[in-house]
């Protein structure tokens, strides 16, 4: 299978880099020449070409991946030529598929949400609608989520923009810790193991996040208090908070 990205980025690299890891090594890659150097870095792995532009891309992919901005999706996308038939995965976030489709005249399109742990193979990716070529892609890239209805991908449109605010968190973490005498790169080493270690933890098991909070928690010690004082003064509400504002953005009620 030949696979067309539009738009030559952070996710892209990181989706053909684990492609090229992955069992589907051997499906040739096509990226466009914008931003040459990420291009030209990704040409170095076997099967990837840079085409000379956006309309080579399309003419040589079985399989087109649009990952442009949203903000310049149509001015990009509109004065291409596409094949009605020839699979097409966006992963531009909020555009919808009414607007890609008048865009490209494609009638085989889908949504997808991978993040950068696609180059790891370890991703969780909700595809919207379940596309075979899209399941299939994201499958070798760790698991490919089928999702039947938009308000279910867009909430986990939503679930994926708390990455920032999880590193926020174990910077602030990392910060005060230096702030109360730990040398900063000591404690950015203590932060780093500790969240690693629970991000293992809850990768590994699949008993009932509330339960592994509890195992977190005993009973009148640290673990408890801090979690009882982050919800007392507002960090429950702050999140939920956000992700509402993410989801009004998202469904396009804001």
């Amino acid at each position: 299978m030949r696979l067309g990205f539009i738009g030559t980025g952070v996710i892209t690299a990181h989706i053909v880099r684990g492609l090229k890891a992955s069992a589907l090594a051997d499906w040739p890659v096509i990226v466009s020449p914008r931003s040459a150097g990420v291009a030209a870095e990704l040409a170095l792995l076997p099967g990837v070409s840079v085409a000379q532009d956006n309309q080579s891309v399309i003419d040589g992919a079985e399989v087109v991946v649009l990952a442009v901005r949203p903000q310049i999706a149509a001015e990009v996308l509109a004065p291409l030529r596409f094949d009605p038939l020839c699979p097409v995965v966006s992963l531009m976030a909020g555009i919808s598929l009414e607007d890609i489709a008048r865009w490209t005249g494609a009638r085989d399109l889908c949504r997808a949400i991978p993040l950068p742990s696609v180059e790891a193979r370890t991703c969780v990716t909700p595809v919207y609608p379940p596309q075979p070529a899209a399941m299939q892609l994201f499958a070798a890239l760790g698991q490919a989520l089928g999702v039947e209805d938009l308000p279910g991908f867009d909430a986990y449109a939503t679930g994926s923009a708390v990455m920032a605010t999880w590193f926020g968190f174990a910077e602030t973490v990392s910060g005060w810790m230096a702030e109360n005498g730990i040398a900063e790169k000591d404690a950015e080493t203590y932060v780093r193991g500790l969240f690693g270690n629970l991000g293992d933890t809850l990768r590994a098991s699949s008993r009932p996040m509330e339960d592994l909070r509890h195992d977190h928690a005993t009973k009148g010690g640290l673990n408890e208090q801090a979690f009882r004082v982050f919800g007392q003064e507002g960090g429950v509400d702050a999140l939920r908070a956000g992700m509402n504002s993410v989801m009004s953005r998202v469904s396009g009620k804001a």
